[in-house]
């Protein structure tokens, strides 16, 4: 564990971060200023950062389009009648009205409870091991709300239920816990406007990359990259940095992605020998 941890920590003071801003959907939020406009970019990009970025980044682009230089002025007025606004905007599992239904949603959040940050603190209790029970009554705040008026009918359909994962059913949820990264880590990229909740509680953004990592250096053993396999790999962060266990997210995430950890097989893995545990 100690030559693990001194491999991360090495690998963290070394990594460029704002040289892969570009790169990282996080780089929408950092187009503004005032905390509304932050937070509200971050969940829109955030809920569509699945895929390669060159194709997920013009569709974000589209979506904060209509908002100009104040995206969450825009979507807390949002109201059907602005659908117009978001015509003939796909992506991959989402159609045009699961995201004219996202939108309808967050405005009808942002009036009723202001912001997101407090929209999330309704839920968050501080006694709770971290942040999962918040994420699962945040999220069901989004799917309790009637999706008659976009659909023609209630239920929700797959291509919603997609941008609005929960820890209820077992779901990673990859982009849920990554805008959750960003609204409350303080340090390197993140923003840290959610001050309420200590960065100790925050689950990593589980994908295929961190999944496959992870297994390399012995992080966890659950082949399946769902929420238990978050939780497990946190755990392990957390043994290395109690306190900010998501420090070492961004730039496993990026070496993921480039391949530099193959997975079980350690002549292909370029971490030093002993770092990992396969």
């Amino acid at each position: 564990m100690t030559l693990l941890k001194e491999t991360l920590d090495k690998l963290y003071r070394e990594y460029d971060f704002r040289g892969r801003l570009g790169f990282d959907p996080i780089d929408f939020p950092h187009r503004y200023s005032d905390p509304a406009d932050v937070e509200v970019a971050g969940f829109i990009a955030s809920c569509f950062a699945y895929g390669k970025v060159g194709l997920f980044k013009p569709v974000i682009e589209k979506i904060l389009g209509p908002g100009g230089r104040h995206p969450a002025r825009f979507f807390l007025n949002f109201t059907l009648k602005d659908a117009r606004y978001l015509k003939d905007i796909s992506y991959r599992f989402n159609r045009e009205r699961d995201v004219v239904c996202l939108a309808y949603m967050l405005g009808r959040i942002l009036r009723k409870r202001g912001s997101l940050k407090n929209a999330f603190y309704g839920f968050y209790n501080p006694s709770d091991e971290d942040i999962g029970t918040a994420l699962a009554g945040f999220v069901d705040s989004f799917l309790e709300i009637s999706v008659s008026p976009v659909y023609g009918k209630n239920g929700i359909p797959p291509g919603l239920a997609q941008l609005l994962p929960s820890p209820r059913r077992g779901s990673a949820c990859k982009r849920m816990n990554l805008f959750l990264r960003w609204m409350v880590r303080t340090k390197d990229i993140d923003f840290g406007i959610w001050d309420r909740i200590p960065p100790s509680k925050l689950i990593i953004p589980l994908d295929t990359h961190i999944a496959r990592i992870a297994r390399c250096l012995g992080l966890t053993r659950r082949k399946a990259a769902d929420w238990k396999a978050a939780k497990e790999i946190t755990g392990s962060l957390r043994k290395l940095d109690p306190q900010d266990p998501l420090k070492y997210d961004f730039a496993l995430c990026h070496l993921g992605i480039e391949g530099l950890c193959r997975g079980m097989i350690r002549s292909n893995c370029t971490f030093p020998a002993g770092a990992c545990n396969p």
